[in-house]
């Protein structure tokens, strides 16, 4: 396709190069963590405001956001599996439409979340159980990004894609306007007009439309050719929708799994005041940006895998393994030696509450564990979704939510320091049981 990048052909080398590899994943980690960095911004520009409930509020409300989007996370990432599978075996067709069906399904759902946003706020914050100043607060912000529902779940597939085609530029492109345009509004809103929390809503919201505008500018330009052969009957094939399905399906309980570990572990914050939760919620900012700096090599793993089974290639499948597990390594090395030497001024970056900056500094050292307990899970997950193979997955990460639950009960008397330490040993159970399922998967794709 016209514009891509010169990853599109690395299926085809005798060879794949550190350099090369880096020159995919860079991009992609810069876009992965801007993910967060939205998260972060609107924490750190609430943390100006002299209450920890309102710190909290953003908190929650972005919890239950979290919650809404990452079910349907399975959209990004099934989206990129596909597409790197159908560039890789040259279907031009099968690419576009990789785009088409999914996009279909974002559209009905965010249009659901809009539909029914009162019920759904008044039962996340029934189960969150927090203070009465932090639930205002947290639904002042719901009520405003609600109406961004359509618009970032599109950004998902968008996003997919361009990473399944190699075209990381572009969906940085996307990253980048929205990360801009947040960061300005949320310090013209807050800081400048004193809006408080609903001004860091309409900020998010106003960036997550833009961007999206400007991403279907650019690949319905691109495209409009190829678009314009595909048919109604050819979005409804069955054997690749419910293959599509079947693997979304799969996704889509490993993140209920995922979003279960997470609830229950900030309603366990949340019953511990407003201090902690304000704490934890800092802590957990710096740990989905670590998350998403590794979902950047994952992301390119997960490239080159969906590349070598479309193209039948198990040079490139083991290149990808060895690199990810290489680089997933380094990056762990340096996040923990950032958090060593830097961790308290990161932590001043996102609040000035002495009691809230004083908690936060004496968690930092579960994200100096965190990289290398929980880097090869994150890791594998990106491999074995290039190989959409979505099952291996789920069931991982059922087992190590069992784990999690198992901890938190045993550890409860520890109050959070129990907490962070069953969080950690979720990080690293989540690691082992996916490793359990590579040899199947090996055998499975290249008989």
């Amino acid at each position: 396709m016209k514009g891509a990048t010169s990853s599109l052909n690395i299926s085809n080398k005798p060879s794949l190069h550190q350099k090369e590899y880096l020159h995919l994943a860079i991009p992609l980690i810069i876009s992965g963590i801007s993910t967060p960095i939205l998260g972060a911004v609107d924490t750190a520009v609430v943390g100006r405001i002299p209450d920890p409930a309102s710190i909290g509020g953003v908190a929650i409300g972005a919890l239950i956001f979290n919650t809404m989007y990452w079910l349907l996370g399975f959209l990004r990432v099934s989206t990129s599996g596909f597409t790197s599978q159908a560039q890789g075996s040259n279907n031009d067709k099968e690419t576009i439409l990789s785009l088409l069906r999914p996009m279909i399904i974002a559209i009905i759902v965010g249009m659901i979340f809009i539909i029914l946003q009162y019920p759904i706020l008044q039962i996340s914050l029934k189960v969150i159980g927090a203070s009465e100043s932090v639930t205002s607060y947290a639904a002042t912000y719901f009520k405003v990004r609600i109406w961004g529902a359509p618009f970032i779940l599109l950004s998902y597939v968008m996003i997919g894609w361009l990473m399944g085609l190699g075209k990381v530029k572009l969906s940085l492109a996307m990253q980048i306007v929205m990360n801009l345009l947040n960061i300005i509004l949320d310090l013209v809103f807050v800081l400048g007009f004193n809006m408080g929390v609903s001004g860091v809503a309409y900020a998010t919201l106003i960036a997550e439309i833009s961007a999206i505008m400007f991403g279907a500018y650019l690949i319905f330009k691109v495209n409009k050719v190829r678009l314009s052969q595909i048919k109604l009957s050819m979005l409804l094939e069955s054997e690749p929708l419910l293959k599509m399905l079947h693997v979304n399906r799969d996704l889509f309980l490993r993140t209920v799994c995922l979003l279960t570990m997470t609830g229950i572990f900030t309603s366990k914050g949340a019953s511990m005041g407003e201090v902690t939760l304000a704490a934890n919620a800092i802590i957990l900012q710096i740990h989905y940006i670590m998350a998403y700096l590794f979902g950047g090599f994952a992301n390119a793993s997960s490239i080159l895998v969906g590349r070598s089974i479309g193209g039948n290639n198990q040079f490139l499948y083991k290149r990808a393994f060895f690199l990810s597990g290489q680089w997933g390594f380094i990056a762990a090395i340096g996040l923990s030696l950032v958090i060593i030497f830097f961790g308290d001024i990161v932590i001043s970056l996102f609040t000035i509450i002495p009691d809230v900056r004083e908690t936060a500094s004496e968690l930092l050292v579960w994200m100096i564990i965190f990289p290398f307990v929980g880097f090869w899970g994150l890791q594998l997950e990106g491999i074995f979704s290039g190989a959409t193979e979505a099952k291996s997955i789920r069931n991982s990460i059922v087992f190590a939510l069992l784990v999690f639950l198992i901890a938190i009960w045993l550890l409860a008397p520890y109050q959070n320091t129990g907490l962070w330490l069953a969080f950690v040993i979720f990080s690293a159970s989540r690691s082992f049981f996916l490793s359990l399922f590579i040899p199947n998967l090996t055998r499975s794709r290249f008989r």
